[in-house]
């Protein structure tokens, strides 16, 4: 039975790493340019060759995107860029426009392409155009059902690999083509610099009354027309593989790297435990803690899309426009002082002292403690970690490098 892939975001060399160790079997990733998320520190030619280097000697591979509805002026350097990341290793190129999907097919005619969400596939025939095209693998719209999806499975060619969202936030336009941002703050969304228009907040002017402005209340704290929930799929993994889809995407290039770890190693687990069942023929058997993980990342609350319905009122986050956060992210374990038995931890929020922390190791359950004690990189007693990646060394036992430190947003516990 080929197992499904799990594609993770990669918006910079640490969130590559982090997706890699923690269970990914792919990542995708911007350079410089023709990417849809300028927002993500993406890549230069250096750091994808490395990026490359260290996905493929764990067995993963990397996708490039090069997904934006190009004008004229970008294809001037085009081949150059492809051909460069050619050499690099890449494994795929991720493309929207015909245009593009010339000269890349053009300037390296081995390479894999595959057909962005960009590119609106929501029906077998245009998926069928595509594969006798050259592309190896499609991924489809957001606003397909279940039922459209095996549809189009059972009316392609078998080699025609399926890729669909299973996680992450929702664009409110169709399959994120959109000339809000463009329009209301000239960010062009199309070009990957959406300014996120959808998250604000509203108020209604009639014609004839100029700068009268009447609130349009949801509740007593405003108007969210546009805000649509987080996609959640990590309790629907079998019937996901039995829709005939084969790469499960994670929205998030530019979320953080504790986003990036967490999700995919709740993914990576139920989907792991999902074809363990098969092997052992037993009825498989969703893990609630899988979805607990998820709620300590940032999110808008969950939907499941379009999968079993078209999204209605309950889709839609009408209470807040920003992240909800249980958790803080507070650290990496970059190693550890065998002579004085402590962590050594690189900061990356404030913690302190007292606090109740969590452990998300790369393999395994989260270890919880309280830090008893912390000391500085000179040895200096401290009581808190107020500077960004600053070292910091707490006593404890030894754990993974490159495992996350959590805790509870804005609770401290003594």
């Amino acid at each position: 039975m080929k197992k499904v892939e799990l594609l993770a975001p990669a918006g910079n060399l640490e969130k590559l790493k982090m997706a890699v160790l923690y269970g990914a079997d792919a990542v995708y990733l911007a350079g410089e340019k023709f990417g849809l998320r300028t927002a993500s520190d993406n890549f230069t030619l250096e750091e994808m060759k490395e990026g490359i280097d260290f996905a493929h000697g764990r067995g993963c591979k990397v996708y490039l995107t090069m997904n934006i509805i190009p004008h004229n002026e970008d294809f001037e350097d085009a081949a150059e860029f492809v051909e460069e990341a050619a050499k690099a290793g890449i494994d795929a190129v991720i493309v929207s426009d015909p245009g593009m999907f010339t000269l890349v097919k053009k300037t390296v005619p081995d390479l894999d392409i595959h057909i962005s969400t960009q590119a609106n596939i929501t029906n077998a025939a245009t998926a069928k155009f595509w594969y006798e095209m050259g592309a190896s693998r499609v991924v489809l719209a957001r606003e397909l059902s279940f039922k459209e999806i095996l549809e189009i499975r059972e009316s392609i060619p078998g080699k025609l690999e399926l890729e669909a969202f299973v996680h992450g936030a929702m664009c409110m336009s169709y399959s994120g083509r959109c000339l809000l941002s463009n329009f209301l703050t000239g960010r062009d969304a199309n070009k990957g610099d959406c300014a996120q228009p959808c998250r604000w907040k509203y108020y209604l002017m009639e014609e004839k009354r100029p700068g009268e402005y009447f609130p349009i209340e949801e509740n007593e704290k405003g108007t969210f027309i546009f805000n649509s929930k987080d996609l959640c799929m990590i309790r629907h993994i079998p019937e996901l593989i039995e829709s005939g889809i084969f790469s499960f995407k994670i929205e998030g290039r530019v979320k953080s790297s504790f986003y990036v770890a967490t999700v995919v190693k709740a993914y990576r687990e139920a989907i792991d435990a999902y074809y363990e069942s098969v092997e052992n023929n037993v009825p498989y058997q969703f893990d609630e803690k899988w979805y607990e993980e998820i709620t300590k990342v940032s999110n808008r609350d969950f939907t499941t899309g379009f999968f079993f319905q078209k999204p209605n009122e309950e889709d839609h986050n009408f209470g807040m426009g920003s992240y909800i956060r249980t958790y803080s992210f507070i650290g990496i374990i970059k190693g550890y002082d065998d002579q004085n038995g402590q962590l050594i931890i690189e900061q990356r929020n404030k913690f302190s002292v007292g606090d109740r922390v969590e452990v998300l190791p790369p393999d395994g359950p989260y270890i919880e403690f309280v830090i008893e004690d912390m000391y500085d990189c000179e040895g200096n007693k401290i009581e808190t970690a107020p500077h960004p990646q600053m070292e910091v060394r707490i006593p404890f036992k030894k754990l993974p490098v490159h495992s996350l430190l959590r805790k509870p947003a804005n609770i401290r516990n003594f």
